[in-house]
Parts: C-alpha cells; structure tokens; sequence
C-alpha cells in the first residue's frame, strides 16, 4: 500500500467513526427535545398524550387555585384554556394575567400536568413562541412587551 492509500484509508476511517458518534449523540438527544405548543394546539388534539412538551400562554383569570403545594390553573391563548396541575412552589411573579411557560406531559384527561413553570421575568420580555400565538389568536397588545 503507498503512502497516499494509507493516508485516505487512515481519514475514510477518521470521518467514519466521527460519523457513528455524531449519530449516536443525535439519537441520545432526540429523547430530550422537547416542542413548544400553544394551548388551541393542545385543545385541538394536535399533541399525543404522555408526550414532553412545553406549553406557553397566559394564566387565565380566575383559575388559580391553591392547596399547600397543588397548585392548579388554566393557560390560555385567549382562544383555548388547557387546565393545568402543578406540585412545588412557583415563580414569585406567577399571578393570573401573566405569561407562563410549563413544562411537562399531557395526561390521558387533557390535563397537563407541569413539572416547570417558568413566568414571565420581566416588563419587556415574552418567549417568542408564546407572544406569536397570542397575536395569532388576536389577543396580543403591542407594547406589552416581548422581542420585537
């Protein structure tokens, strides 16, 4: 074998097992992606139950109810509510009017149940996600914040 054959045989080998592991690194990752719904998404059947899945929206008016650490809500997208079950403590800045994304699996009855809530952190912010199905839906405001 010549000098020039071993070189390319020794870099086909290279980008062959740099290959196999970024193939093996994808798949690992493909477990742990998880997909931004909006609540008329959920509400129309769009997401499996049992599936990871992060969903953005308001917490409706009048929902939140609280009993010790059960905490229990509607997100809304001014179009569909989708009631929702926490067990912890919530951000201080979790009231209802506020943007909110929780993170979690959607059980067999429509309920989501989070094991995240995350709320908005300040004035001038809103996850893009959440600010365009809240304009899709017609209930965004300009200059209610969010990254323009």
């Amino acid at each position: 074998m010549t000098r020039k054959q071993r070189r390319l045989v020794l870099i086909g080998a290279a980008l062959g097992v740099l290959g196999l592991a970024l193939a093996l690194v994808l798949g690992a990752l493909r477990d742990s992606i998880v997909f931004f719904q909006s609540p008329t998404d959920v509400a129309e059947g769009k997401v499996a139950p049992d599936k990871r899945l992060r969903l953005g929206g308001l917490v409706k008016d009048g929902s939140v109810k609280r009993n010790d650490l059960l905490i229990e809500f509607a997100v809304t997208d001014g179009n569909k509510d989708v009631p929702v079950s926490y067990r912890g403590i919530v951000p201080d800045l979790f009231r209802e009017g506020q943007g909110v994304v929780v993170e979690g699996k959607l059980g067999a009855g429509g309920q989501f149940v989070a094991d995240t809530v995350l709320a908005k952190h300040d004035e001038n912010y809103m996850p893009r996600e959440v600010a365009d199905a809240l304009k899709k839906s017609g209930r965004w405001k300009e200059g209610e914040g969010g990254k323009k």
